[in-house]
């Protein structure tokens, strides 16, 4: 699945392409997404001038000048451009065709994604109850610390909460738990305030380089200007069970934690 890192790396591939450009119809050859796309998008869109590209968590907001379209990349989607009139492949299920001659393709094999229209999209029901952004001000470590007293789940899905904070994938969260020291598996309550604030440290670290690099290629992800990222090749341990961690040479181990895969040093976390 797409994370943070991967949805910013769309966010700035495909944005100064879009922004100040006018839309000229959109195609949609298959609605049933994770939502439906509204049957009336194109009559929504076409003809406003798309104003600015934002993200929120791992939500893409195309702000026109009347109303927001929020996309969300599910599982397998990606977002593109291409030359307008291009044949669509199968499972390209949106074109959004601008001005300039260029389009907006948005393709998505297992369906998962979204396509929503909203006149107030900070307050839809999918983003008005989600934490703050992870490289803001707004998240720290003593907003772990806070947070996770009295909770007695593992460390790792606590912190890949959206309400705690919004975007840290199983990706991120098991890479930061790695640069922290933590064990996953830990209960969040028996975890210091001095050991969160290296955490959040962490976190931030890591969600930085992986976009400054473009993010973490995983099965099909593809940026929005057509290039793969190349955080994955600086991966200390997630996707590596049962190699040698990267420090001290123990063989890493693979668990389950909340129905996802994750790999730790049971040497350098503790």
């Amino acid at each position: 699945m797409p994370e943070l890192p991967e949805v910013e790396t769309t966010r700035r591939g495909i944005a100064p392409h879009l922004e100040g450009q006018k839309v000229s119809r959109v195609v949609v050859r298959e609605r049933r997404l994770r939502w439906p796309i509204p049957e009336d998008l194109d009559v929504r869109l076409s003809g406003q001038r798309i104003v600015q590209v934002e993200r929120r968590a791992k939500y893409l907001l195309i702000n026109a000048e009347v109303g927001t379209l929020i996309s969300h990349l599910g599982m397998s989607g990606n977002l593109r451009l291409v030359e307008v009139g291009l044949p669509a492949a199968k499972h390209e299920h949106v074109d959004i065709e601008l001005e300039s001659g260029l389009a907006l393709r948005y393709t998505d094999p297992r369906r998962f994604g979204a396509m929503l229209w909203s006149h107030d999209p900070l307050n839809h029901e999918l983003l008005i109850r989600l934490g703050p952004e992870p490289l803001t001000d707004l998240f720290d470590g003593e907003r772990l610390y806070q947070l996770s007293r009295g909770r007695s789940m593992a460390v790792k899905p606590f912190i890949m909460d959206n309400a705690v904070v919004v975007g840290v994938g199983n990706i991120y969260a098991t890479e930061a738990l790695f640069a922290a020291g933590i064990d996953p598996r830990r209960e969040a309550k028996g975890i210091s305030r001095a050991r969160y604030l290296k955490l959040a440290i962490e976190i931030k670290r890591i969600l930085a380089a992986a976009i400054e690099r473009g993010g973490t290629t995983l099965r099909d992800f593809i940026g929005g200007d057509g290039q793969p990222g190349y955080f994955q090749q600086e991966l200390f341990v997630y996707g590596r069970g049962n190699e040698h961690c990267k420090v001290c040479g123990t063989g890493l181990r693979e668990i389950k934690l909340g129905q996802r895969a994750s790999v730790y040093c049971p040497r350098c976390q503790s």
